[in-house]
């Protein structure tokens, strides 16, 4: 045992005398300034949604997420449909934010400007359109063509134009995609009379279901119609972005577009 420890002393003895005879061969370097070294690269600050990303469905993007007006709570929206997750992740917040102040609900605000640039990125050449002489009211209305309420409306047309109302059919069957209401949809778009089709397609005339074309609308209109939260028919979205789940009779309907006007004044 002593002999480990005093060889253990000797190696640690040499080891010192070692470097301190390497420190006395180099008195210059040792004199001389350390050379600067040239100062590092900052890196960018990492985007704190990055980690929120990961909790949400599967192709959200970053500029999906913006900060809310609420301190430490994202907005995240897809097409017109606007939820919200705090900066933690640990909560996810489905429902409206209001101003205390003006009482203004600014979430469905949100909604109404994302449904009118969702909307009027489709081309009036893929619509169908009803429309009086001089229009006073344009409605973009989901329809099914075997929607019981969607048939009373269009069957309704000739008063809704009388009134005033210019009507832009888009197609939303309910069923999905390879249903009968889906391929009634591409007949109608298919017809050498698309106007005409669809009145006698909602007044239950039997359509000729070989006629099919490329492309039709019916799945851009269908998939639009779910990004702005679309869940049944009729489903009417106003000029200005407001939605109207639903059947009106055209009076009561008209009286709802008057009423939505004003509230934007």
């Amino acid at each position: 045992m002593l002999r480990y420890v005093a060889a253990l002393t000797l190696v640690l003895c040499a080891a010192t005398s070692s470097a301190q005879a390497a420190a006395a061969d180099q008195p210059a370097a040792a004199a001389q300034p350390a050379a600067e070294q040239p100062a590092a690269a900052e890196q960018p600050a990492a985007d704190p949604r990055a980690a929120l990303l990961k909790l949400l469905p599967k192709g959200s993007k970053l500029d999906d997420l913006r900060p809310s007006p609420i301190p430490g709570i994202y907005e995240f929206q897809q097409g017109a449909e606007i939820s919200y997750l705090t900066a933690d992740g640990k909560y996810f917040i489905d429902g409206n934010v209001y101003d205390m102040k003006s009482r203004d609900n600014l979430t469905e605000a949100l909604r109404t400007h994302a449904r009118v640039a969702l909307i009027n990125a489709v081309p009036e050449s893929e619509m169908m359109i009803f429309s009086p002489a001089n229009p006073r009211y344009t409605i973009t209305v989901f329809t099914d063509v075997d929607c019981g309420y969607c048939r009373k409306l269009h069957s309704e047309m000739a008063e809704l134009n009388r009134l005033g109302v210019r009507v832009r059919y888009m197609f939303f069957p309910r069923t999905g995609p390879g249903t009968e209401s889906w391929r009634k949809a591409e007949v109608v778009w298919c017809s050498p009379n698309r106007n005409e089709a669809l009145t006698r397609a909602k007044a239950g005339v039997a359509l000729d279901m070989s006629k099919i074309c490329a492309p039709t609308p019916v799945r851009r209109e269908y998939e639009l119609g779910e990004s702005i939260g679309v869940r049944g028919t009729p489903a009417i979205v106003t000029e200005n972005g407001d939605y109207i789940a639903g059947y009106l009779e055209p009076h009561d309907l008209i009286a709802q577009l008057v009423q939505l006007q004003l509230a934007k004044r």
